[in-house]
């Protein structure tokens, strides 16, 4: 049977079940190859939470940028105590820092979008493929109404730059969803959500959004690219 059939059968499946419910099919279908990454936004919050409460065998990770704000690296010990157990934290190399801010400046992200992207690889891609290596499913807190690059979307992909089966156990909830779960069940959240901040990236290139502004609009705003990092590139 091809990987796209086996793709195909597994996305039926999931479908069919709550994001509680398939993350403990994924869990029992590739025990001990299972990794969720979480930026500790509020998508992220609930499936660490769905995943504490099941006391699935599934490894959490955050990656910390260098350039996070205090609140969310706050949220990270928070969130420790709540489910009582380590966050495993990446960080990107210090020789890679180092010759990056030496080739473009602390802040040279903001001169171009070939900087920025280089900032995001040294930061956040390069450490989150060290992440990844040697698991089969990395699980990920994307929303198709997070924003019109997510749309079409599927609970289960192939993500063909790390090699690895995305599953997005959230895609379908909405944002009332999303936040009717963390109020029922008390899952701490960063406080800048109440501050207008709806994605919350790295310090330097995430604002609070305006009123009727897209969700991703505070990420990376002076750019009139496609607001992604190189994470979830498809």
């Amino acid at each position: 049977m091809s990987q796209q059939q086996n793709l195909s059968d597994l996305e039926a499946k999931l479908s069919a079940l709550s994001a509680a419910e398939g993350l403990a099919l994924i869990a029992d279908l590739f025990p001990g190859k299972v990794v969720f990454s979480t930026s500790l936004g509020q998508e992220d919050q609930v499936i660490t939470a769905l995943i504490a409460s099941q006391n699935l065998p599934i490894q959490i990770f955050s990656l910390d940028t260098g350039r996070l704000f205090p609140e969310t690296l706050d949220l990270l010990s928070r969130t420790e105590a709540k489910i009582r157990q380590k966050i495993k934290v990446y960080y990107p190399t210090t020789n890679s820092v180092e010759k990056l801010v030496g080739e473009i400046g602390i802040n040279g992200f903001y001169e171009s979008v070939e900087n920025r992207k280089s900032c995001c690889f040294v930061r956040k891609v390069e450490p989150l493929k060290r992440a990844l290596a040697g698991n089969e499913i990395w699980i990920t807190g994307l929303r198709a109404e997070q924003s019109a690059n997510r749309s079409d979307m599927r609970h289960i992909e192939w993500d063909e730059g790390n090699q690895i089966i995305k599953y997005n156990p959230l895609l379908n909830w909405t944002f009332d969803q999303m936040i009717g779960y963390i109020n029922e069940h008390r899952i701490p959240y960063n406080p800048l959500h109440d501050q207008g901040f709806v994605s919350i990236g790295c310090a330097p290139c995430t604002r609070a959004i305006m009123p009727g502004e897209d969700a991703r609009a505070g990420r990376w705003w002076w750019e009139d690219s496609k607001k992604e990092c190189g994470l979830h590139a498809r």
